[in-house]
């Protein structure tokens, strides 16, 4: 706990990449403006990584932390300028890491002090995890080691390309989660479909669950007790057997537009958890005219008001050279028959 006479004062940002907080004395942190609008325990877990949540918590409860001198709850949101008493913690040592994420550089669609819009390739992963040691956002933090404040606003399937949002500071990060929830950020994707999509526009509302298979693969399965899904598909091109499609998004479920569609019997072609595998394989070896062996979903463009200054931004990614290159050879596939 605390030892009687010995404080330190410090500024320490939430971003911070390593814990900065002493541990055999009592610490004082302001908070600054990019921290704002915090909860305090996740403010706290982000700034003494290693820390156990529990003990956070529990520090939290017993009054050890204090905000501007009064006890606080977990849930509390911080200001701008708060002063912050945080009791010495004792974090664990941890082995260095086996390996340090490759910065990368990608196309740049639009950045300011606020944004980063990004063209991300398919094959890469937004992010760590199952399986994956570093992901987009990691290598981009590498290649950017001074950005203080860098963060996903939202996902991309790895197999899917296109328009990804990161947010520069927090401010603008909290309104594009908030944009996201309440529907104001319009996300378009063009997407190749095996079968011959009959309506120029459909509405598609389709609840959708998570399931976890025998072998730990996560799926996604139509089912009306899941969450509401809804995705507007406009048709952009008939290509024979191929329909060039453009999908809405009106709400953000996971593999959203590859279930519905598989659903409705049109799968995408590429997709390797939902779509047609044998036509994938054709794909795969040239058999369709062109070499093909990614999934045809495209994130194209992204239109949404700035989250900070409301100018409207509508951010496009052409779309790559391979299915570029696929669709011509439908089309004059198409065109001679």
């Amino acid at each position: 706990m605390a030892s009687a006479g010995k404080t330190t004062r410090s500024r320490v940002p939430a971003s911070a990449t390593s814990p900065t907080l002493a541990a055999d004395r009592v610490n004082y942190v302001s908070v600054g403006a990019e921290d704002a609008g915090q909860r305090l325990d996740n403010f706290l877990m982000r700034l003494a990584k290693g820390v156990p949540k529990s003990h956070i918590y529990r520090i939290v409860r017993s009054g050890e932390v204090r905000v501007n001198k009064a006890r606080a709850g977990v849930d509390q949101r911080i200001a701008a300028g708060d002063e912050l008493r945080i009791p010495p913690l004792r974090i664990a040592q941890r082995a260095a890491p086996a390996a340090v994420p490759r910065p990368i550089t990608l196309p740049i669609l639009f950045e300011d002090e606020h944004l980063l819009v990004v063209d991300k390739p398919a094959g890469l992963a937004a992010h760590g995890g199952s399986g994956i040691a570093f992901g987009l956002i990691e290598q981009l933090r590498a290649a950017r080691s001074q950005q203080p404040f860098l963060e996903l606003a939202h996902r991309l399937d790895r197999e899917t390309s296109g328009v990804l949002l990161l947010a520069k500071s927090r401010r603008a990060l909290v309104r594009l989660h908030a944009a996201l929830r309440d529907g104001e950020i319009d996300k378009r994707y063009l997407v190749l479909v095996a079968g011959e999509w009959r309506n120029d526009r459909q509405h598609v509302k389709l609840a959708l669950h998570k399931v976890v298979t025998a072998a730990g693969e996560r799926r996604v399965n139509v089912d009306d007790e899941g969450q509401a899904a809804h995705t507007v598909f406009n048709r952009v091109e008939r290509l024979g057997r191929f329909t060039l499609l453009e999908a809405e998004l009106r709400t953000g479920r996971t593999h959203q537009i590859r279930v519905h569609l598989a659903h409705l019997g049109f799968p995408i072609l590429g997709d390797d958890k939902y779509g047609d595998f044998e036509l994938n394989k054709r794909a795969a070896r040239g058999e369709l005219g062109a070499r093909f062996d990614r999934m045809f979903l495209h994130a194209g463009r992204v239109q949404f008001a700035h989250p900070v200054s409301g100018e409207t931004l509508a951010i496009e990614a052409p779309l790559p050279a391979a299915c570029e290159d696929l669709l011509d050879v439908l089309r004059a596939r198409s065109d001679a028959g």
